[in-house]
């Protein structure tokens, strides 16, 4: 008897239950070499007759295997897909794909997208072209800028030496810069957020050096503790900071000063008030003198500059720390000598501020010397002083004056 070669190396036939979404059911049977692309031919031909004559058809439909919800790829084997005998498949027809737009809605959306796109450099000059023009020269607003800044400390300067002497003419000129003196015992910048400080202290960290961190680190919880954790076998750790005398010799200082400013006898009144005054005004100043930034202190220090030097750099630059390296590296102009130089008291722009009614009943309170005498070693708190009810309209309308006559 003769027999078909593949009949004897055909592989194990596998009966199948195979499903379309239309209902029908029926058994294929196939063996395990058999491709899933002839396997979907022989399911298409029992329930879709002829439909083979369109070689789309094939590939319009899928198998899928109903346990895995797994998809058939046409060119495995049965084998290979790890069909079992009596699985179930799904035979169903592929989702159409979306079909191309038409060229008109091409059209439209192209020219929607063109309509939402932003003009282009042309686009505003073509619309601008009629409009008046209007140069600014960026160039000389920035460079009139930097001018008054460096006109206001002269500016400062010379109005302090007019601001004394006509308070030094009042004759409760005493009383009122102890009151201002004691105004400046109230600082801000020198007190210590008290909560900050007990938390700091509740850790266990000694209250001089949590202080010392505190203002190292503006005042952050967080960042001090940070420092101190990290100085704590630093042997300068209790050391003060660089430009801040301790608090014992402040504290001499000040009882000295006390002593030297503790009233004028009755018989040489008018000497001994006018010396007063002027250990007032000394006070006031050493107040008042520059405060360096730690932190920028021991950074350029750390560079190999003196501290004395490093000091004239950040008061040169207003605490900048990179603008007083670039001066400690360059030809250090301007130097702190000439931080200390008055306006031409014989100029217009001088006579002009002196006659303006604002700025000379300015020059009559105290609280205006003190602003010049803050602005003056710490340009940084302008904004505070130009925000003063009491300060701000003086200094609104010595800028006016400057840009008035900066412009003729």
């Amino acid at each position: 008897m003769f027999v078909q070669e593949e009949k004897i190396f055909a592989g194990k036939v596998l009966r199948l239950h195979v499903c379309t979404v239309d209902g029908a059911e029926w058994l294929e049977e196939v063996s395990e070499d058999t491709t899933v692309e002839k396997l979907k031919e022989r399911c298409l031909k029992h329930c879709v007759p002829g439909s083979l004559e369109d070689p789309k058809t094939v590939t319009h439909h899928k198998l899928i295997h109903a346990t895995s919800e797994k998809v058939l790829t046409d060119t495995k084997t049965v084998l290979e897909e790890n069909i079992q005998d009596r699985d179930v498949l799904l035979l169903i027809k592929k989702r159409a794909p979306p079909p191309l737009p038409k060229m008109a809605d091409v059209s439209a959306e192209e020219k929607r997208k063109q309509e939402q796109k932003a003009p282009d450099k042309d686009a505003i000059l073509k619309a601008t072209a009629n409009l008046p023009s209007r140069n600014v020269d960026r160039t000389v607003a920035h460079h009139n800028m930097r001018d008054f800044q460096t006109e206001l400390r002269k500016i400062l300067v010379s109005l302090i030496e007019v601001a004394q002497k006509l308070l030094a003419l009042n004759p409760d000129a005493v009383e009122l810069f102890k009151k201002a003196n004691a105004m400046l015992d109230e600082d801000e910048e020198d007190r210590v957020d008290e909560i900050a400080l007990r938390q700091l202290t509740e850790m266990g960290f000694p209250e001089s050096r949590a202080v010392k961190a505190l203002r190292l680190n503006h005042m952050s919880v967080t960042q001090a503790m940070e420092w101190l954790i990290e100085h704590a076998d630093d042997p300068t750790v209790d050391a003060p900071l660089p430009g801040q005398a301790p608090s014992e010799a402040t504290a001499e200082a000040g009882a000295s000063s006390a002593e030297a400013t503790a009233g004028p006898s009755s018989e040489a009144g008018g000497e001994e008030a006018k010396d007063e005054l002027t250990e007032i005004f000394k006070k006031i100043r050493r107040k008042r003198e520059f405060r360096p930034d730690p932190r920028a202190v021991i950074a350029l220090m750390e560079m190999g500059f003196d501290e004395k030097e490093v000091v004239d750099a950040l008061r040169v630059n207003n605490n900048q720390q990179n603008a007083a390296c670039e001066w400690l590296l360059g030809d250090r102009k301007p130097s702190p000598e000439d931080l200390d130089k008055g306006i031409d008291t014989n100029s217009p722009l001088f006579q002009a501020i002196l006659e303006n009614p604002v700025v000379q009943l300015g020059l009559t309170n105290p609280k205006t010397l003190l602003a010049f005498e803050d602005m003056l070693e710490n340009p940084l708190n302008s904004t505070q002083w130009m925000n003063d009810p009491e300060t701000g309209p003086v200094m609104l309308q010595i800028s006016r004056i400057f840009q008035t006559l900066n412009r003729t």
